[in-house]
């Protein structure tokens, strides 16, 4: 993988793993449609700036609107609300430990919409070194929740391994900024109703505020464009592996803003996390470069000798 590869993996690791504690945050006083509502639209209103400047928006969308359709549903209209409603009853890290699922998911799912990527044994290893690691961390923390809320979150793995295979198969050639702006415009509009219906007749505390900000700006705006970036320079299956990561951010934002104890498991879990990433983004084998076949037919010349052409 590149160095930009790397640096985007990396980032996405990170702002894409601490929204879990921001949702916990913000669902505590608001509603669900009103955490994803707020994040929709102040990433919307960040990026449609600079995606007119752009040029050619008008153009994209009309071209392209079935496809920026599906993707908006599945990857923000969909997910965001069952997550957010999910982690009503589930703990943050939980939420982030589960959705850890996505890279397995999207290799299946690769292989139904015949666009798999070449795996091999190293990036298979890979892949199950951080499921191991997940598992490590998983089995010990899963307390709480109910039924309902544990299907939420397997619905929100399943959009979030669909979403990169659309984007990768019919919105390559978009501008991640033009796929973007329209699809948080879209579910911005989309919750509006049941937003303002379930608008907090008092101000929310600052804590709250600053974890809707967050999610809006960091988690939103910033890390769309860049998982978009992501997916054009890897691949999606390899995109979605830095979901690996994320619990291993949540865990950590746990151990520091929440006091949770950093055990010697969750140490274990960090190594093979880290391990199972590194492998399962390397690049595969590379193809041995087929001979040139030169064609055998032959020409005559008018001395009466042949030449091959």
């Amino acid at each position: 993988m590149t160095a930009r590869g790397w640096f985007l993996f990396s980032l996405m690791g990170v702002v894409w793993g601490i929204p879990y504690l921001m949702i916990k945050v913000a669902v505590d006083a608001v509603s669900p449609s009103m955490v994803v509502f707020t994040r929709c639209a102040l990433g919307a209103l960040l990026l449609l700036p600079f995606a007119l400047r752009q040029g050619g928006l008008t153009g994209t969308v009309r071209a392209h609107w079935r496809p920026m359709l599906a993707f908006a549903c599945i990857e923000i209209i969909g997910p965001w609300f069952t997550l957010t409603d999910a982690e009503r009853n589930l703990s943050s890290s939980t939420a982030g430990l589960l959705i850890a699922g996505v890279p397995i998911v999207g290799v299946l799912l690769a292989r139904f919409f015949g666009d798999a990527e070449r795996l091999g044994v190293r990036r298979l290893t890979g892949l199950a070194l951080g499921l191991g690691g997940v598992v490590v961390l998983t089995v010990p923390q899963l307390t709480g929740g109910d039924a309902r809320s544990l299907g939420e979150v397997l619905l929100t793995v399943l959009g979030y391994a669909t979403a990169p295979l659309i984007a990768a198969r019919w919105l390559k050639d978009v501008p991640s900024l033009h796929l973007t702006a329209p699809c948080l415009a879209l579910a911005a509009l989309v919750y509006a109703p049941a937003a303002a219906v379930s608008w907090p007749s008092a101000m929310p505390s600052a804590q709250v505020l600053a974890a809707l900000a967050g999610l809006g700006v960091i988690c939103t705006a910033v890390a769309f464009v860049a998982f978009l970036e992501l997916i054009k320079e890897v691949g999606p299956t390899r995109a979605t592996v830095f979901t690996y990561v994320n619990p291993a951010v949540a865990v950590a934002a746990g151990a520091l803003f929440l006091d949770e104890p950093l055990t010697a498991g969750i140490t274990v879990a960090f190594a093979l996390i880290l391990a199972g990433s590194v492998l399962a983004t390397a690049a595969g084998p590379r193809r041995p470069a087929r001979p040139v076949t030169w064609s055998t037919r032959q020409t005559s010349r008018a001395d009466g000798r042949v030449e091959s052409p």
